[in-house]
C-alpha cells in the first residue's frame, strides 16, 4: 500500500468516523454492512500510516546500522536502562554504592588497577563483601598494569588474595617479552550480581577524580547499564576469564532492570519528552543527572581472531549511514585508512562532521600524530577541536542525533586491530542528546584547530605529527 492510497483511506476513514448514525439507517442493510467492512479497512489504514510514521521516527542511519548489526548475528537488546558519568568521582560513587549491596557475585575487568588511593578503597570494599560470602573476581592486563607509574606488585596481589578476592593477570609478561605486545585486554568491565553493568573509559585509578599535574582535569565518560544487555558484559568476562584461569564459572541469568535511582549521584525527574524543550544552557546544567530508560543496546565487542574487525567496521558503517551530523570525541586520534576513508566520505555527501581531541595527553607524541590526521580531514570539511580544560580520555559518537557509541576502544591501530575492546551502539535520542549536550559543553573549552592554528605550529611538532602518523598501522 502505498503512502499516497494510505492517506486517502485514512481521510475517508475520518469521514465514516463522522457520519451521523440518522443517515446510516436510511441507508439499506447490505450498504451498511459494507459501509462496516470498509470502515475496518480505513482503521486499519490508519493504524499502518501511524506504524509507517512511528519507523519514519527512527532516521535512516540508523535503521542502516540496525540492519548491519542483524546481518553481523550482533544482537540488540532491548528495554534497557542506562546513565552516564562524566567524572571519576560521580562514576566511583555509583560503583561503590552498587558494590555494597552486592548479594552474589562481582566481576571486574580492568585494563589496569593502579595502586593508590581509590584501588585500595575498592579492594578493601571488595574484600567486606568477600567476606560476607560474595564471589569477587578480578581481572587486569599485565601490560596495562606495568605501563602505569604505579602498578600492582606481588606484595599488594597477595594481600589482597587474602582478604578473599580472587585476582588474576592477564597474560602476563615473561621472556622475549615481545610476542606479549599485543593482543592486550584493553577492556573495562563491571558486573554486579549478573544484573548490573558498567563500561566506560575509565580504570581504576585516583586521577579520574583529582587528575594530573601535567595534564590537568580528567575528563571521561563512563556508564552504569541494567536490563538484558547486562547479560552481554558478564558472557565477555566469563569467556575470558574462563580461558585464563582454566575454571568453567557459569552465568547468572540475571536480566531484570534495577533500580536506577540507587547511589549518590542527583537524577532529573524530568522526563525525555520535556528535556529535549529546554535550551542548551538548561540541558548543560543536568549532564549527568539524566537516567535513561526503555534504551536499545547493542554491545560489539572486539575479541582477536574471532571478532577482530567487530568495531572497525561498525564504526565505519555508523559513518557510512550518516545523513546530517557526527560528532565525535577520542584520546588517541590515529584512526585506521578505513575508518578515515568513512569520515572523508561523510563529508563528501555533505555531513556535518565535529571531531574533539585533547590538546594534551598522557602519551608522548600522540597529540601531534592526532592533530596531523585531523588537520588533513579539517582541509577535506571537517571542523576539528582541540580541548584546553584538561585530558579528554573519553571515547564517544553521535550520530544524527539518534544512536552513538561509548565504549573502550579508542580510534587507533592498537584498539581496532590487536586488542580485547568492548563498545556499547546505543539507540536512543536522549542519551545522545546528553553527549551531544556535553559536546557543545565542551567546545566552549576548545579552540579550533584550523590553517592558521597550522601555520604557528612548530617544524619540529609537524616532524614529530608526520613522523607518527608512519606508526599508523602499529599505534
Amino acid at each position: 500500500m502505498t503512502v499516497f492510497h494510505t492517506a486517502k483511506l485514512v481521510i475517508i476513514g475520518k469521514k465514516l468516523v463522522n457520519l451521523h448514525p440518522k443517515k446510516i439507517k436510511l441507508m439499506k442493510t447490505h450498504t451498511i454492512l459494507d459501509i462496516y467492512k470498509y470502515g475496518i479497512t480505513c482503521l486499519l489504514a490508519i493504524v499502518l500510516s501511524t506504524s509507517m510514521a512511528s519507523a519514519q521516527e527512527k532516521a535512516k542511519s540508523e535503521m542502516l546500522l540496525r540492519a548491519y548489526l542483524k546481518e553481523r548475528g550482533i544482537e540488540v537488546t532491548r528495554h534497557n536502562s542506562l546513565k552516564l558519568f562524566f567524572s571519576g568521582h560521580d562514576k566511583f560513587t555509583d560503583l561503590f554504592s552498587h558494590i555494597r549491596q552486592t548479594k552474589n557475585s562481582i566481576h571486574l575487568e580492568y585494563f589496569n588497577f593502579r595502586n593508590d588511593s581509590i584501588a585500595r578503597l575498592t579492594f578493601d570494599l571488595l574484600g567486606e563483601k568477600a567476606q560476607q560470602g560474595v564471589a569477587v573476581r578480578a581481572m587486569y592486563d599485565a601490560f596495562g598494569n606495568s605501563s602505569n607509574n604505579r602498578p600492582l606488585k606481588k606484595v599488594h596481589t597477595t594481600a589482597i588474595r587474602a582478604k578473599g578476592i580472587d585476582i588474576v593477570e592477564f597474560d602476563p609478561i615473561r621472556f622475549p617479552w615481545v610476542n606479549h605486545i599485543v593482543p592486550r585486554d584493553h577492556r573495562k568491565i563491571v558486573v554486579i550480581d549478573g544484573k548490573t553493568g558498567y563500561t566506560g573509559g575509565m580504570n581504576i585509578a585516583d586521577y579520574y577524580v583529582v587528575g594530573l599535574e601535567e595534564i590537568g582535569e580528567w575528563h571521561d565518560i563512563h556508564m552504569r547499564l541494567e536490563g538484558p544487555v547486562v547479560s552481554k558484559l558478564q558472557d565477555i568476562f566469563l569467556r575470558m576469564w574462563n580461558k585464563e584461569t582454566k575454571q568453567q564459572v557459569l552465568s547468572e541469568q540475571r536480566t531484570q532492570v534495577a533500580d536506577m535511582t540507587v547511589g549518590h549521584t542527583p537524577v532529573t525527574d524530568k522526563p525525555e519528552s520535556e528535556v529535549t524543550q529546554l535550551s542548551l544552557e538548561e540541558r548543560i546544567g543536568i549532564v549527568g543527572k539524566r537516567t535513561h530508560k526503555d534504551v536499545d543496546i547493542a554491545i560489539v565487542d572486539r575479541s582477536p581472531g574471532k571478532t577482530s574487525d567487530a568495531i572497525r567496521r561498525v564504526y565505519v558503517k555508523a559513518l557510512d549511514s550518516a545523513e546530517g551530523h557526527v560528532q565525535i570525541v577520542n584520546p588517541y586520534f590515529v584512526p585506521t585508512n578505513s575508518v578515515r576513508r568513512a569520515i572523508k566520505r561523510a563529508i563528501k555527501r555533505g555531513v556535518e562532521v565535529e571531531i574533539m581531541i585533547p590538546a594534551k595527553s598522557d602519551i608522548g607524541f600522540t597529540p601531534e600524530t592526532g592533530e596531523l590526521v585531523a588537520y588533513r580531514l579539517m582541509k577535506k570539511g571537517a571542523k576539528v577541536y582541540l580541548f584546553d580544560g584538561g585530558f579528554h580520555h573519553s571515547k564517544v559518537m553521535m550520530v544524527d542525533s539518534t544512536f552513538c557509541t561509548v565504549g573502550t576502544a579508542n580510534l587507533d591501530s592498537r584498539s581496532l586491530r590487536y586488542d580485547y575492546e568492548t563498545n556499547a551502539f546505543i539507540f536512543d535520542k536522549g542519551t545522545t542528546d546528553e553527549l551531544g549536550t556535553m559536546f557543545e559543553r565542551d567546545k566552549r573549552n576548545s579552540h579550533p584547530l584550523d590553517r592558521e592554528y597550522w601555520k604557528k605550529r612548530s617544524k619540529w611538532k609537524k616532524f614529530v605529527g608526520w613522523f607518527g602518523n608512519l606508526l599508523t598501522p602499529f599505534l
